[in-house]
C-alpha cells in the first residue's frame, strides 16, 4: 500500500505511531493502513481512550480489500477523519462506562484493604510490594516507590495497591480488536487504478472542504 500510493514511512516510526505519511501541498498527512480478505477490517488488540485520541488527531485512513487468498488486490478505499468519526464515536461510547469505572474503583482501596491482604506491619518490604505489583514493575521502580529507608509505609502500600487496581481494571476495560465492517464504506469510491494520483485528489478535496467548516471547540 505504501508503494502503491507513494507514501512515506518516518524513519523513527514506532509501534504506536502512524503507519505512513503523505506530503501534499506543504502538509504532512498521517495515515492508518488496514487490509482484509474478508468482510471486515481488524483494528487494534486492546482498544481504549488512547486509540480514540490517536484516531481523532486528524488521521486519514486507507483500506485494501484482497480476494480470499490474499494474493489479488481487488480495490482500495480512502476515508477522511470526518468519514471515520461516526465509527470512532460508536466505539468510544461502547467503552466509556468501563473506563468510568477505571477512574472510580481504585479509589475504593483503603488501609483495611492492604491489611486484609498483607496483614499489619510496621514496615512493608519489597516482597510485600511484589505480591501486589508482581512483574508489572522493574527493580528500579520498586526502589523508587519506597518511602522508608528499608521499605514502604502502610500509606504507600495503599497507593501501590491503588495503582495495581487501576492496571487490572484498565486491562479489563479495553475492547479486543473492534472490527470495521466493509459495509461501513458502502457507496464509497473504490480506488482501482492510478492509486497515488487519485488519493491526492481525494485528500485535497477533503482539505478544501475542511477549511470551509467553522472551528469547533
Amino acid at each position: 500500500m505504501i508503494q502503491l500510493f507513494n507514501l512515506n514511512v518516518p524513519s523513527d516510526r514506532g509501534r504506536s505511531d502512524v503507519d505512513a505519511q503523505l506530503i501534499i501541498d506543504g502538509q504532512i498527512i498521517n495515515f492508518e493502513l488496514k487490509s482484509t480478505t474478508g468482510k471486515s477490517f481488524s483494528t487494534v488488540r486492546d482498544f481504549g481512550p488512547d486509540h480514540v485520541r490517536k484516531w481523532r488527531d486528524n488521521l486519514h485512513w486507507l483500506f485494501a480489500v484482497y480476494d480470499g487468498t490474499g494474493g489479488k488486490l481487488l480495490h482500495c478505499l480512502y476515508a477522511s477523519p470526518s468519514d471515520m468519526e461516526p465509527w470512532i464515536s460508536s466505539m468510544e461510547a461502547y467503552v466509556r462506562p468501563d473506563f468510568a469505572l477505571v477512574d472510580v474503583l481504585p479509589g475504593a482501596v483503603v488501609e483495611s484493604t492492604v491489611l486484609s491482604i498483607l496483614g499489619a506491619k510496621q514496615v512493608y518490604g519489597v516482597e510485600d510490594a511484589k505480591q501486589i505489583m508482581k512483574k508489572q514493575w522493574n527493580a528500579a521502580q520498586y526502589r523508587e516507590f519506597r518511602d522508608l529507608p528499608d521499605g514502604y509505609s502502610l500509606a504507600r502500600m495503599v497507593e501501590i495497591l491503588g495503582l495495581r487496581a487501576t492496571y487490572l481494571v484498565s486491562r479489563g476495560a479495553t475492547l479486543n480488536n473492534p472490527h470495521i465492517p466493509r459495509s461501513y464504506f458502502e457507496g464509497y469510491e473504490p480506488i482501482v487504478d492510478e492509486h497515488a494520483s487519485r488519493l491526492r485528489d481525494l485528500v485535497r478535496s477533503y482539505l478544501k472542504e475542511a477549511a470551509t467548516l467553522p472551528a469547533t471547540s
